[in-house]
C-alpha cells in the first residue's frame, strides 16, 4: 500500500495560502455569494446528479476498461490551445473510438512503447498534436507503471485506494510522476494535481459513484485548475485580475508555467470555487438547497465555458503538460 499523505488537503491549503497574498488576482467574495443564491433549485439538483457526467462522450462499460480509458485520457488531457480547432472532445472521442475498434488498443503492454506518431494514428488525427511526443511519453509511463505495479490491471490501482478518493489521488501521483502537478510560490510548495484529481472525479462520475467508482470522500477533491474555468469565474465577477494581468491575458501573451501570475490564477480559481461552495452551504442552512461537491461545480463551470468558448474572452496561455 502506498503511503497516504493526503495531497488533496495540501492542494486546498496551498491554494488558500496563495489566494491570501496574491498580487495579480483576487476573489470577490460578495460575487461568490451572489452567484450561490442565483443558481436555481432545479439547476442545483441537476448539478448534484451523477448524470451530470457526460456519458455520451466517453467510453463507459462499467468495467476495468473504463478505468484504463480514463487514466489514458487524463494522462494526456492538457494544453490544446496552441492548435486551433483541437479540443478536449477530440481526445475523448479518439480514445473511445480506438477502443470500439480494438478492445486491446490501450493495453498496458502497447502503451509502454507507444510513440508520438502511433498516438496520432490511435486518435485518428490528421496532424500532430502540440507536444505529441511528450504526451506519448506520459502514456508510456502509464503503461510501464501499470505493468510494474499492478500487473497491467487498472482495477488493481483502484482497489488499492480502498474506496477513498483522496487516497487514490495520492496513489496516482506517487505511481505516475507525470501527474505530479506542483510548483513553488514565494518559497512555498503549491499543489494543484489537476489531472490526478480529474481522473478520480471521472472514475466517480463514469461509474455513478458505484462499484469501482465508489468513493466515500469524493467531497475532498477540489476543482480542476485549468484554462476554461477562470474565464467563467471572471465573467461572473468572482475572479478579478489586475489591469496588468488582464492586459496580458486578453492580448494573448503567454504566461510561463510556474510564474507568479500563472500560479495565482490557478490557486485563486481553486479558492474561488471553494468560496462558491461555502456560500452554497450557507444558503443551504437557510433554504435546504442541495450543495454540489467541488467536482460537480467544476463540471458545471467548465461546461458553461465550453458552450461559450467561441464568444468568451481569451483564456490565459501557458504551455504545460499539467492542464
Amino acid at each position: 500500500m502506498a503511503r497516504f499523505t493526503d495531497l488533496t488537503t495540501r492542494v486546498k491549503e496551498s491554494s488558500a495560502f496563495v489566494s491570501r497574498i496574491a498580487e495579480e488576482v483576487h476573489i470577490n467574495s460578495q460575487e461568490a455569494w451572489n452567484a450561490a443564491y442565483a443558481i436555481g433549485t432545479e439547476q442545483l439538483e441537476q448539478l448534484t446528479s451523477l448524470r451530470a457526467f457526460n456519458s455520451d462522450l466517453h467510453y463507459i462499460d462499467k468495467g476495468p476498461l473504463t478505468i484504463l480509458y480514463l487514466l489514458c485520457m487524463d494522462a494526456i488531457n492538457c494544453c490544446f490551445w496552441p492548435q486551433p480547432g483541437l479540443e478536449y472532445e477530440h481526445l475523448a472521442r479518439g480514445l473511445k473510438e480506438a477502443l470500439l475498434r480494438d478492445k486491446k488498443a490501450l493495453d498496458a503492454g502497447r502503451l509502454a512503447c507507444i510513440t508520438g506518431s502511433q498516438l496520432q494514428e490511435l486518435l485518428s488525427l490528421r496532424k500532430p498534436m502540440p507536444a505529441q511526443d511528450t504526451r506519448a511519453g506520459l502514456l508510456r509511463e502509464v503503461g510501464q507503471q501499470l505493468l510494474a505495479c499492478f500487473d497491467g490491471r487498472p482495477e488493481r490501482l483502484i482497489a488499492q485506494a480502498q474506496g477513498s478518493a483522496a487516497r487514490l489521488v495520492d496513489i496516482v501521483t506517487e505511481t505516475f510522476p507525470g501527474f505530479r502537478d506542483c510548483t513553488v510560490y514565494k518559497g512555498r510548495e503549491v499543489w494543484f494535481l489537476k489531472r490526478a484529481q480529474i481522473f478520480v472525479g471521472d472514475v466517480w462520475g463514469a461509474f455513478q459513484g458505484q462499484g469501482l467508482g465508489r468513493f466515500e470522500d469524493i467531497s475532498q477533491l477540489t476543482m480542476f485548475a485549468d484554462y476554461r474555468v477562470p474565464v467563467v469565474l471572471r465573467q461572473m465577477g468572482i475572479l478579478v485580475y489586475s489591469d496588468q494581468l488582464a492586459h496580458k491575458v486578453e492580448g494573448g501573451e503567454e504566461l510561463a508555467a510556474g510564474s507568479k501570475e500563472e500560479v495565482e490564477i490557478r490557486a485563486c480559481t481553486i479558492e474561488a470555487v471553494e468560496a462558491l461552495k461555502r456560500a452554497l452551504q450557507e444558503r443551504s442552512s437557510k433554504d435546504g438547497c442541495v450543495v454540489p461537491h467541488s467536482v460537480q461545480l467544476d463540471w458545471f463551470l467548465w461546461e458553461t465555458g465550453e458552450k461559450e468558448r467561441e464568444t468568451a474572452p481569451p483564456h490565459h496561455r501557458t504551455q504545460t503538460t499539467f492542464y
